[in-house]
């Protein structure tokens, strides 16, 4: 770096960087969201997972029941599917049909100690429509 007469430095001698340079264009960042609690706006179907300490295992057991609720109705219309088909012996069907019995009644025992009721088992899939068929 030279001197000035003055014994100031010199000011750096920088090009011109003219056009820049063919290519895509590329648009700036968008600004990030404020910071602060998310506000959704009313008639949103988008649903935040609810992480309170105290209904964390009523929402673990509203999970699970879910899906052995969709497990049973499986297997009931196989069952039923078999029935008509003729398939099982009479003893079998006896079983199968009591066994189904048995384990309805106990969803229900457990719904009511949880304070659920069957429609809360039913997700909404959005434009997939609900999980479990309306009954």
């Amino acid at each position: 770096m030279n001197a000035a007469p003055d014994n100031r430095p010199a000011e750096p001698h920088v090009e011109p960087l003219g056009e820049p340079p063919a290519g895509p264009h590329v648009e700036p960042l968008a600004e990030p969201p404020p910071a602060g609690p998310h506000v959704e706006p009313p008639g949103s179907r988008r649903k935040r997972l609810d992480l309170e300490p105290d209904t964390v295992e009523r929402d673990l057991v509203k999970l699970v029941l879910t899906v052995v609720e969709l497990l049973r109705q499986l297997m009931e219309r196989q069952a039923v599917r078999r029935f008509d088909e003729g398939g099982l012996t009479e003893e079998q069907e006896e079983r199968v049909g009591l066994t189904l019995m048995l384990l309805e009644d106990r969803m229900a025992e457990l719904r009511n100690r949880y304070g659920l009721r069957p429609e809360d088992l039913n997700l909404d899939l959005g434009p997939l429509g609900p999980l479990l068929p309306r009954e």
